[in-house]
């Protein structure tokens, strides 16, 4: 066992250009401006952590500072070489800005800048997280970064360039670099890896790159921890890498997708209590979960052929994962990636997160339903904000109407032509135009908005939390809505108390009432009642016996009309006919429609559905 063990990540850090994994174009840019002999007084290395920001910088202060001259590849065994690997702040100085951020600092830093290098060619001040220096510190660095003395070079590193001023930014050659990809990591894992000893297999290596976030440092991280689990007998596996991430296996997502998109809540539930009782916390179940359901919408869109890099599944996997989406259509997978990431933010606020979890599970193991909902809700707004097309009933004569004399209108009239039989020949005459009559279509009036089932509908579409709508069609029932008072019943009495007047969810009941009528009305949630269900019918039935009727047609003055624009042709005679079938008949309503909109009607017409208690 050694003594003085090494951190892999410190073990295999890079030590010259050609050793960093990844950030060719960076690569180039340095080692060109070394043989050109154009170095800049001032750089800002920006990108994610891990990605080699602070190694490039040691290794680009060795090529500068190394003995044996300005070189690609620094000699590592002089004595600058030696420092700048161990840390010894000589003429290569490490600042870590977020411990020493303040103006002092700043000023310090100005002071020993006029000092010359000690031993070498360049005094070189390296600036880590330099995004966490105050205003007034990059204010005070501002005026010596643009024009420092001779032989001072400054390398500042930071993951958000953004907080950087653009005055510091202006003054530096600016390098990003980038996530190194999962190949790239994966290979320098394997060398990592053959070089220690570590059995591991592909796969497994494979995972720890897609978990690293296209960080190098992590990765090796990641490596060095499972590497107490080495066995000569057995390779570490992506099962070992799930447990000691804590994250979920592919099979237990695969159990828990497949009771979900088959509605079989109680399945679902039993699955997702053995991953609960595993060590699962709630969130990072739902977490895995979407990335599941990411995963899902990928292969079902593009297919099981897609890189494994992309949905960060080997190709046994991908293939499984397309067999259970034979079922399911693209939109319930967005259906379920939108309920899952609003559970996801609930989870983060909520006390109780365990309930939630089995909230969300149950709510998406209803996706049939909830899709077909989600359907006929978006169906239903669309006709009632009147962008679509408006439905009528209509019916036609089995023979034409007898001739009328013409009503007093304010347009010119034309009646069909009559048919006579005579000599077993039909014979078909033009009638005039005192003969037809096209009277205007009665309009029905649109249905009140105390239509309990409907003013329901309306008032969950305003509920404004996604998770708090969800419960409320659930575990709710209206019993009063009304313009003066909403009365709600819940039989559940935790989900009572959260959305009474004193729980955490009743505010989003007001608001939705708010929305709805524009003013603040008397809002009672509350258990059920005995006569709820008398007090149901009677807000149901709504005020339609108040309704006044539709006016009569109005007669205008009669207009004549010459006798020429009254002659017709036997064509033109039946289609004036069709049209008056058309769009003067309707079915009379009965029932229930007499107290609904048309729009109402149709839907139910469209969907054979009826309205129930």
């Amino acid at each position: 066992m050694e003594k003085n063990y090494i951190p892999l990540y410190r073990k295999y850090r890079p030590q010259a250009i050609e050793q960093i994994v990844g950030q060719e174009h960076i690569k180039k840019a340095l080692a060109n401006a070394i043989e050109m002999d154009r170095i800049s007084h001032a750089y800002l290395f920006t990108g994610p952590r891990g990605t080699g920001k602070t190694s490039t910088a040691r290794i680009f202060a060795k090529s500068l500072n190394c003995e044996k001259g300005m070189t690609l590849s620094p000699c590592n065994e002089c004595e600058n070489c030696r420092n700048i690997t161990n840390s010894i702040p000589i003429d290569v100085i490490e600042i870590d800005a977020a411990s020493n951020r303040s103006v002092n600092d700043a000023d310090e830093i100005i002071q020993k800048v006029a000092l010359a290098p000690v031993r070498s060619r360049y005094k070189i001040y390296i600036i880590d997280e330099v995004h966490m220096l105050t205003n007034q510190a990059f204010n005070a660095l501002l005026k010596t970064l643009e024009e420092p003395p001779k032989n001072v070079i400054f390398i500042l590193a930071t993951t958000e360039v953004h907080k950087v001023l653009d005055t510091i930014k202006s003054r530096c050659q600016r390098f990003d670099f980038k996530r190194i990809t999962t190949d790239d990591i994966s290979k320098h894992l394997r060398y990592i890896s053959d070089c220690e000893g570590i059995n591991i297999t592909d796969d497994a290596l494979k995972l720890i790159a897609q978990n690293s976030a296209g960080g190098m440092r992590d990765s090796i991280a990641l490596l060095d921890q499972l590497s107490v689990l080495n066995s000569t007998r057995e390779a570490i596996s992506v099962d070992d890498i799930n447990n000691l991430l804590g994250r979920l296996s592919f099979d237990s997502l695969t159990s828990l997708f497949s009771s979900i998109v088959s509605s079989n809540q109680n399945e679902a539930l039993s699955v997702l209590n053995d991953i609960y009782n595993q060590g699962n916390e709630p969130i990072q179940i739902l977490s895995n979960l979407l990335e599941y359901l990411r995963n899902s919408l990928i292969i079902k869109t593009i297919g099981s052929d897609v890189s494994n890099t992309v949905v960060q599944l080997n190709d046994e996997q991908s293939k499984i994962l397309a067999e259970k989406l034979n079922p399911v259509e693209t939109h319930q997978i967005v259906s379920l990636i939108d309920k899952c990431a609003n559970y996801i933010k609930e989870l983060k606020l909520t006390t109780n997160p365990k309930l939630w979890l089995d909230v969300a599970i149950l709510d998406m193991s209803n996706l049939v339903e909830n899709t077909k909902l989600e359907d006929l809700q978006k169906r239903l707004s669309a006709l009632e904000s009147g962008e679509a097309v408006k439905m009528v009933n209509v019916s036609a004569y089995n023979t034409p109407p007898a001739p009328v004399k013409k009503p007093e209108v304010m347009r010119p009239e034309i009646k069909p032509a009559s048919v006579t039989k005579a000599d077993n020949n039909a014979k078909i005459s033009t009638p005039t135009a005192e003969e037809v009559s096209l009277e205007p279509v009665p309009m029905s009036k649109p249905a009140e908005v105390n239509n309990l089932k409907v003013s329901w509908v309306k008032l969950l579409e305003n509920v404004s939390s996604f998770p708090s709508r969800a419960i409320l069609k659930q575990q709710a029932l209206p019993v009063k809505i009304t313009a003066d008072e909403v009365i709600i019943s819940i039989k559940n009495p935790s989900w009572l108390k959260q959305f009474g007047a004193d729980g955490s969810k009743h505010n989003f009941i007001v608001d939705a009432v708010k929305s709805m009528y524009g003013n603040a009305n008397k809002v009672i949630v509350r258990a059920p009642e005995p006569g709820d269900n008398a007090l149901r019918k009677e807000s149901s039935s709504g005020n339609s016996d108040d309704e006044a009727p539709a006016p009569a047609p109005v007669k205008a003055p009669p207009v004549k009309q010459p006798a020429k624009e009254a002659e017709m042709t036997a064509q033109e005679v039946k289609e004036v006919v069709e049209i008056k079938h058309q769009t003067t008949l309707a079915k009379p309503k009965t029932g229930d429609a007499m107290f609904h909109s048309d729009t109402v009607n149709n839907v139910m017409e469209l969907f054979e559905g009826k309205f129930i208690e």
